[in-house]
């Protein structure tokens, strides 16, 4: 017969120096950001309590792991950049995305200058990876080429770039200017 599991023991509550090891494993597994890392540890605070005297320092765990080179936001952004471009997302994606992961403009600058100068790459790389436009087996009827030109539109693309591909036909060469 199968015997029912313990149950678990409840991990015991934060510290100061278990807040450290927790926030190094963090950024030692995921590629991370200050704002990022600091909502990881609020939220752990918040699951498993605080037993310190002294009240948990995540501004300055964040900062100290920044100046220890741990976490670099703008690198961060610079790697989410290359990243949409190869996967066909737009410039507009990649703003919400890093404004979702708490990256400033500050850090955002070479980012966005990337995408910018590779934003036909990525519209590119978009039809390719959906079949649309040059990309396609044939031609779509209209109604397709609606739902195309809103997944052109989804993923961040201007809405004039946009229909250069999806009203392109198959085998069309489309050029960057």
């Amino acid at each position: 017969m199968n015997q029912p599991r313990p149950a678990k023991k409840p991990a015991p509550p934060l510290n100061a120096e278990r807040l450290r090891q927790l926030a190094l494993h963090y950024v030692g597994k995921y590629a991370t950001t200050q704002s990022k890392l600091a909502g990881y540890l609020t939220r752990k605070i918040r699951e498993r309590g605080w037993e310190d005297e002294r009240s948990a320092d995540i501004a300055g765990l964040t900062e100290q792991f920044t100046s220890l080179g741990y976490i670099n936001d703008a690198q961060f952004a610079d790697a989410r950049s290359r990243s949409f471009v190869r996967r066909g997302f737009g410039g507009r994606r990649l703003n919400e995305d890093l404004r979702a992961s708490g990256i400033g403009d500050a850090d955002a600058i070479n980012a966005k200058a990337h995408m910018d100068d590779s934003i036909f790459t990525a519209a590119e790389n978009f039809a390719r990876r959906k079949r649309l436009g040059p990309f396609a087996q044939e031609a779509a009827a209209p109604e397709k080429r609606n739902k195309q030109l809103n997944a052109f539109l989804r993923a961040g693309h201007g809405f004039e770039l946009a229909k250069r591909f999806v009203y392109a036909e198959p085998g069309d060469e489309i050029s960057e200017d």
